[in-house]
């Protein structure tokens, strides 16, 4: 198995290593979008705009709307410093946003907690699927499904 290696950040150093991402692609760092993105850092498991909504309302001490909530979170999967979980419909803080690599989100079914890891070899196994098929620039999006070994123990 190929893994992928890098610094995962966490707390200040991963607020730090997001602002950095965004300015390096050439977007700003507002207030807005820091609340955003330490509110969606602070959840274990993928958030909802609406879930993320209502932690930056309170953070912030007025009503965040859900669609503002959106479109930041579109302009954080493009910059790479979230991704989103499509099986829960939801979105994680990317813990290493300035590496650029394609990630696999294991989800367990009882706590709904997404554990992620890297393996190259898989995800570049579907991206030459992909390019046989005729397609290009593919992002694979592999997810899992199953039970966590918290779970299982508990």
């Amino acid at each position: 198995m190929a893994d992928h290696h890098h610094l995962e950040h966490k707390g200040e150093a991963l607020s730090e290593a997001a602002r950095e991402t965004l300015l390096a692609a050439g977007e700003q760092w507002t207030g807005m979008r820091s609340d955003i993105f330490d509110v969606l850092a602070s959840f274990e498991k993928p958030a909802s705009a609406y879930d993320i909504a209502d932690q930056a309302s309170q953070k912030r001490g007025k009503r965040v709307a859900p669609n503002s909530v959106y479109r930041i979170l579109d302009l954080f999967v493009a910059t790479n410093l979230a991704k989103r979980i499509e099986s829960a419909n939801g979105y994680l803080a990317n813990s290493h946003p300035g590496c650029e690599h394609d990630c696999i989100f294991l989800i367990c079914n009882n706590c709904g907690k997404a554990t992620h890891i890297d393996n190259d070899s898989l995800s570049g196994a579907v991206r030459g699927a992909a390019s046989a098929a005729g397609f290009a620039d593919v992002r694979p999006v592999i997810e899992g499904r199953g039970t966590c070994a918290d779970c299982r123990q508990g």
